[in-house]
């Protein structure tokens, strides 16, 4: 699994580590379902994205192929896949405007 943002962004041991925590805390806010990673889909993860540095996101549907599907999406949003537990995915991109990051890794 990659680690590499779009940003060009690399993140340490430490900060994967701390966004894991800070993941664990969160709800699943988007849930796959059996039409994948459609564009309407990743339409709403970018959406999402604009207000939130660190999401969660249930493979719903696609539980099988959750090694395969959450690189993919990582890669199709531009995010940092932080981890991926069971059918859950955690995903982080950094805003782009400093004045609007909440999280620093």
């Amino acid at each position: 699994m990659g680690r590499t943002l779009c940003f060009e962004m690399s993140l340490t041991t430490r900060q994967i580590s701390h966004l894991r925590s800070l993941g664990q805390k969160l709800e699943p806010i988007l849930v796959v379902g059996k039409n994948g990673l459609s564009e309407a889909f990743l339409k709403s993860v970018a959406e999402i994205l604009q207000h939130n540095e660190l999401i969660k996101i249930r493979l719903g549907e696609l539980k099988e192929q959750r090694k395969t599907i959450a690189p993919e999406l990582a890669a199709k949003t531009g995010c940092e896949l932080v981890t991926l537990v069971g059918h859950v995915v955690v995903l982080y991109r950094q805003n782009p405007d400093p004045t609007k990051q909440k999280i620093v890794p």
